[in-house]
C-alpha cells in the first residue's frame, strides 16, 4: 500500500483514511493552511493548526474542526501525522505522514524567507515529498524584501505629492499582514479594508504580533488617508466605495509582478515583486533538504519543473490538483 495516493478528491492517505487539502467533500480532511483553495467547505471533519483553524471558522462558519500544534504527532489509524511550519502564512503547515517508517511530506504552499509573522519553514527528511511549484521557473527570483518596502514607501510619498491616495492590494491572509509588518517601521499610517482588518484581529487573538492598523471607514474617511497607505484585497481595488475616497493610485504586491505582461494585464499603476511562495532557488533548496528520492510537483510550472528535477537525478512526476493559488486567482 502506498503512503499517499492521488485521487479525484485530493491527496489520500489509505493507512489513516484521510485526505490532505481535499477539493471535494470527504469524511476527514487534514488542512495545510486556511487559504480558500486549500481549506474548502463541505468536509465532515477538519484537522488544522490552531491559527489556521481560527481563520477557517471565520471563513467557513460552523464546521467540525480539531486542532493540532506544530511538532506534536497524532496517530490516525495506521498513520502517524504531525504538522510542521511551512513559512507560507501564519499557521501554515507541512503535513508529515509516517507509515511503518516510510515518510511522506505534503508541503502545501511554502516559502523559506522569514517574514517575522509566519513560523519559519522547517526542512523535513522524507522518502516522498509533494511540493508546490507555483513559481517553478528560473525567472522567478525574489528581491530583498526591505528594498521592496522602501520602494513602496517612496511610491506612497510620490503619490502624496501629486495629491493621490495610495492603495496597495494583496491577499487578505498572509500577504496583507506581511505588508503591514514591513511598512509599520517606516512610520506610515496603515489603513486596512474590513476584510484585511477582520483577519488581522483573528491573528492578533491567536498571538500573532500584527502591528497596529486603522480600520478603513469608507463612509466617514479620515483626513489622514493621504499620509498613509490603504491595504485592501485585490477584488476591492475597483470598488465604488474605495474610488469615492478620491484620486488614487493602485499598487499590487505579488510574485507575478516579476512578469511585465501580467503587470499590464492587472491594470495596476505599480507592481511590487513580493510573494508568500518559494521562488526558483528556494524550491530547489527545500527539495534538496528533504533528501527525498520521489518528488511530486503540483500547481504551477509543473512540467518544466519536473523535467528539471528528473534531469537533476530525482524521480519526479506531476500531480494534477485543483489548488487555485492565492496569488494568481486573486
Amino acid at each position: 500500500m502506498s503512503i499517499i495516493e492521488f485521487t479525484d478528491r485530493g491527496i489520500y492517505c489509505p493507512a489513516g483514511d484521510f485526505y490532505v487539502d481535499p477539493w471535494r467533500p470527504v469524511a476527514r480532511a487534514v488542512i495545510t493552511h486556511a487559504h480558500a483553495d486549500h481549506a474548502r467547505f463541505g468536509h465532515d471533519a477538519y484537522l488544522a493548526t490552531p491559527i489556521s483553524a481560527a481563520v477557517m471558522r471565520h471563513r467557513l462558519g460552523d464546521i467540525r474542526i480539531d486542532t493540532q500544534p506544530f511538532g506534536t504527532p497524532r496517530q490516525i489509524g495506521g498513520a502517524r501525522v504531525s504538522f510542521h511550519p511551512a513559512g507560507h502564512v501564519p499557521g501554515s503547515a507541512q503535513i508529515r505522514i509516517d507509515v511503518g517508517g516510510q515518510i511522506a511530506v505534503i508541503s502545501g504552499d511554502y516559502k523559506l524567507e522569514q517574514d517575522g509573522l509566519s513560523q519559519p519553514f522547517e526542512p523535513l527528511r522524507c522518502h516522498s515529498f509533494v511540493s508546490e511549484c507555483t513559481f517553478g521557473l528560473p525567472a522567478f527570483r525574489w528581491p530583498n524584501a526591505q528594498d521592496t518596502f522602501a520602494a513602496m514607501a517612496q511610491w506612497q510619498a510620490d503619490n502624496r505629492t501629486e495629491g493621490k491616495l495610495s492603495i496597495l492590494t494583496a491577499y487578505g491572509l498572509g500577504k496583507a499582514q506581511r505588508l503591514i509588518q514591513g511598512l509599520a517601521p517606516l512610520g506610515l499610517p496603515i489603513f486596512t479594508h474590513a476584510a484585511v482588518e477582520n483577519t488581522n484581529e483573528i491573528l492578533r487573538n491567536c498571538g500573532v504580533d500584527v502591528p497596529a492598523t486603522h480600520r478603513l471607514d469608507t463612509r466617514s474617511p479620515t483626513d489622514d488617508l493621504p499620509a498613509g497607505i490603504i491595504i485592501a484585497p485585490p477584488a476591492a481595488a475597483d470598488s465604488a466605495a474605495l474610488r469615492k475616497l478620491g484620486p488614487c493610485r493602485v499598487g499590487f504586491a505579488s510574485g507575478w509582478m516579476a512578469l511585465r505582461g501580467i503587470r499590464r494585464r492587472r491594470g495596476v499603476d505599480r507592481g511590487f515583486v513580493m510573494s508568500d511562495h518559494a521562488d526558483w532557488p528556494a524550491l530547489n533548496t527545500a527539495i534538496a533538504a528533504t533528501g527525498a528520492q520521489n518528488v511530486y510537483v503540483t500547481h504551477g510550472y509543473t512540467e518544466v519543473f519536473s523535467k528539471w528535477l528528473n534531469d537533476a537525478g530525482y524521480n519526479a512526476s506531476v500531480v494534477p490538483t485543483e489548488f487555485g493559488g492565492d496569488e494568481d486567482t486573486e
